[in-house]
């Protein structure tokens, strides 16, 4: 679920954490750290589970309409499609997600339902709602095509979802558009054949789960290290006043640089430069890029890039 960018900027925020609290307990930034890419998941099943509740209050307004005592004829016999949509039942009965959200206890949509009754009422103003629902028959491919529609459209560029979940938890405003895209590219890809939707692991292998610990690790018991390293090559530049989230980042490249072997410092570098773009100051990748640049290079004068495999350097 989780690429490595998206691991360098989690622990890019725990060490920023940590700086910004004053604390020297290693283990606080860790906890954070681990409590951090946990949530992505939580995240994952909030997203996903709104296409079911979705469903389900389409569901609801459609029994208490029929109940009505003067209830009309479109009412006693209303247009079922959209909660007999395969794909919304599919996702709805996939073990793999009910299981999940059953033991992590994510009973949210339930306290916050009017979310799902804002993006409902939005769904059926839509045109992709109003084609779908006058089509005299559907295909499975119409079903899903349907919801990766109203996913892309309306779901997934909610301002009113994007608000919650920042409200809700911070760091999930950085994860929202990677879980969404994620969520997209699974919808598109549902067969009919298929019995359930698997929530993807929180990492693609151990690897990246090592890489996330160690990188936090050895950057934070380097800390001060690592600044000395670049403290005397920024000419044109007051260390005092470099922005505080850049001399975070420099530390992360340095360490990569040096304490792992089998990352290639362009690789390195190149990623160091896309997270400045984005959280930095308009300025800090270019100020980046000249410092890493030149520490690359005086560190393979110096014979201490240790990288294994062919032009690593």
């Amino acid at each position: 679920m989780l690429n490595r960018r998206h691991i360098r900027i989690k622990v890019m925020q725990s060490l920023y954490m940590m700086q910004q609290s004053n604390s020297e307990n290693i283990q606080i930034g860790e906890k954070f750290l681990d409590t951090s890419i946990n949530d992505v998941q939580d995240l994952y099943l909030l997203v996903m589970t709104i296409l079911v509740e979705i469903r389900k209050k389409e569901e609801e307004y459609i029994s208490l309409a029929q109940k009505k005592h003067l209830a009309t004829s479109a009412e006693l016999n209303p247009n079922k499609r959209l909660v007999e949509n395969r794909v919304l039942l599919l996702l709805e009965n996939s073990v793999s997600i009910t299981s999940k959200v059953e033991e992590k206890k994510l009973t949210q949509w339930s306290v916050y339902d009017n979310y799902i009754s804002l993006l409902l009422e939005e769904i059926k103003e839509s045109e992709v709602y109003q084609h779908y629902m006058a089509k005299s028959n559907v295909t499975f491919d119409d079903d899903r095509q349907f919801v990766v529609d109203i996913f892309t459209d309306i779901v997934a560029p909610n301002e009113k979802i994007y608000s919650f979940f920042e409200d809700y938890k911070l760091t999930w405003l950085d994860d929202l558009p990677v879980i969404n895209t994620i969520i997209q590219k699974q919808l598109k890809n549902l067969k009919e054949r298929d019995v359930q939707v698997f929530v993807p692991k929180t990492f693609k292998d151990d690897e990246d789960a090592d890489f996330a610990k160690n990188l936090y690790r050895k950057t934070i018991l380097n800390f001060q290290e690592f600044f000395k390293e670049f403290e005397h090559k920024t000419p044109n530049w007051d260390t005092d006043r470099i922005a505080e989230i850049d001399t975070i980042i420099l530390r992360m490249a340095i360490c990569e640089m040096l304490k792992f072997s089998s990352i290639p410092v362009k690789v390195t570098i190149n990623e160091y430069l896309e997270i400045a773009k984005e959280y930095s100051t308009p300025k800090s990748s270019i100020f980046i890029n000249g410092v890493l640049d030149n520490i690359s290079k005086a560190y393979a004068e110096e014979g201490r890039l240790n990288k294994i495999g062919k032009g690593l350097l």
